[in-house]
């Protein structure tokens, strides 16, 4: 079940709302100013003519074909996403910045037509290749570049332009010199000399058309918010964890603090989840369910612990993740883009 009694009075007075009565637009949220600031990387990079049209929308997304970027409808008011907080973990800053660039790569993709070419092809693959939840991928390969979490350049080759187009405009990347040496920098060159090209050239659709827009949704706000919860809970409830958490908090094992140790997870719960997520490819959603699986499990033992216990429950919860993944694909991170 989604935990929305976590969230504040004032928002869960809008689960029952429907989202077209919210009142929300792109240009009054929070997330416009992040707009801006992905429009000014645009033209610092010298695309004049580039301008991606932004609406909220079901969730991230840049429609196949279409120049424009759909950003997830939470986003467009504090309100609405304290409830999405409360069922998972909303994008900070710096990952709003993160999807926006990889949107921005799709959308130019689709603006200027570049998969038809016979270099796009050599060097990224055919476009019409299936997508594929369960994509397989080499986590080290320095074919592609590393960027949103779960080897996601590796899943199709619209998303391997579209995640190096973000390295690419990312003013803090270093590019050049963190790829400088990889199989990755040919396609990072490709996509500054085609933004050469294209400085003065105006899009060839320089306009395209929404999918679903928030003034589009009738349903409620608890209906959309539910529709994109995976309750992971059922799949890990029977996870044997009891001696293993005694084992990593035993007096013994250095554990001399007096602390409860749910409440020392619970402090790094949104770092261990990240990281688990980044560098497993294990879904956002499973990571965060292990998680707090395993903080009700110490709080349920009584278990008391310190700080210096953190990095090998970290390294257990990802040796769990890594079960799941190596045991059933689809439970892999999945998203639209």
């Amino acid at each position: 079940m989604v935990a929305f009694e976590k969230a504040p009075p004032e928002a869960r007075k809008l689960l029952g709302v429907p989202v077209r009565e919210v009142g929300m637009s792109l240009e009054s949220s929070p997330v416009a100013p992040l707009v801006r600031r992905l429009y000014s990387e645009l033209e610092y990079k010298g695309l004049h003519h580039f301008r991606p049209y932004c609406y909220l929308s079901d969730e991230w997304g840049s429609p196949t074909g279409e120049p424009v970027i759909g950003i997830p409808f939470y986003l467009g008011d504090p309100r609405v996403a304290e409830l999405e907080a409360a069922a998972n973990d909303v994008e900070d800053e710096r990952e709003i910045m993160m999807y926006l660039r990889h949107e921005a790569g799709h959308a130019f993709n689709h603006a200027y037509e570049l998969a038809r070419s016979d270099r796009w092809r050599d060097l990224f693959g055919s476009s019409r290749r299936p997508y594929r939840d369960d994509y397989p991928f080499l986590p080290f390969s320095r074919d592609f570049v590393r960027h949103i979490a779960g080897w996601y350049a590796q899943k199709h080759p619209d998303e391997d332009f579209a995640e190096t187009f973000a390295v690419w405009l990312d003013p803090l990347s270093n590019w050049r010199q963190r790829y400088h040496d990889w199989g990755a920098m040919r396609k990072l060159l490709y996509v500054e000399e085609i933004a050469n090209e294209l400085r003065d050239v105006a899009p060839l659709r320089p306009h395209g058309e929404t999918d679903i827009t928030v003034e589009e949704m009738e349903v409620t706000v608890e209906e959309m918010l539910r529709r994109y919860h995976v309750d992971e809970s059922e799949m890990i409830r029977d996870l044997p964890l009891d001696a293993d958490l005694i084992d990593i908090f035993a007096p013994d094992a250095g554990n001399d603090g007096e602390q409860n140790a749910a409440d020392v997870a619970a402090r790094h719960r949104r770092a261990i989840i990240d990281k688990v997520h980044y560098w497993t490819g294990v879904r956002r959603t499973l990571a965060r369910a292990l998680v707090l699986r395993v903080e009700q499990r110490l709080r349920e033992l009584d278990l008391k612990g310190s700080e210096s216990a953190i990095i090998e429950l970290t390294v257990y919860i990802t040796t769990l993740a890594m079960t799941f993944l190596t045991g059933d694909r689809r439970l892999r991170h999945r998203r639209k883009a």
